[in-house]
Formats: C-alpha cells, structure tokens, sequence
C-alpha cells in the first residue's frame, strides 16, 4: 500500500546510503593506497612508541650481566616478576 499512498503510482524513491558518488577504478586504486599508507605509519609510529616504552622499561629492571638486552616478553614477564617480588618484600617487612 505505500507505493499507492504516493499518488501517482510511480516507482518507490531509493534511498542511497553513504556517498552518492560513483567512483572510477583509479579513484578506487588512489583511496585504497592512501588508506593503506596512512595505516603503515600509524602501525609505524605505533610500533616506534611501543619499543620506546620497552626500552625505557627495560631501563630500570636489574639485568645481569648489564648488556644483555631482553626481547619483549623476557621484559614484560621479568617486570611482572620484579614487582611481585618487590610487593613480597614490602609485605614480609
């Protein structure tokens, strides 16, 4: 019945959803490679900020001997032990 209450009988409007534009291949292919460089340096710089908080992390653990550099996990589960280690030592004294 909605296509009746319209009154003149014509076809039902479509609604377009999100850009109207239609959009050439080469339109296509630059949108999809800026998007793809744009997401490269946000992981980059994402990345970057991550070791940089690991370095700095791995700066204040105790190491032996001093120019061992632990990887990534060796650092987090190294600091998780050293602080519950240092919480026991607070908690016993």
């Amino acid at each position: 019945m909605p296509a009746e209450a319209a009154g003149s009988g014509a076809e039902p409007r479509r609604r377009r959803r999100g850009r109207a534009r239609a959009r050439t291949e080469a339109l296509l292919h630059t949108l999809k490679r800026s998007r793809r460089v744009k997401a490269n340096d946000r992981e980059r710089n994402r990345m970057h900020h991550l070791n940089a908080a690991l370095d700095e992390l791995r700066s204040v653990l105790p190491t032996f001997p001093d120019d061992t550099k632990l990887t990534k996990i060796e650092t987090l589960r190294f600091a998780y032990n050293y602080i519950w280690a240092l919480s026991e030592t607070l908690r016993l004294a």
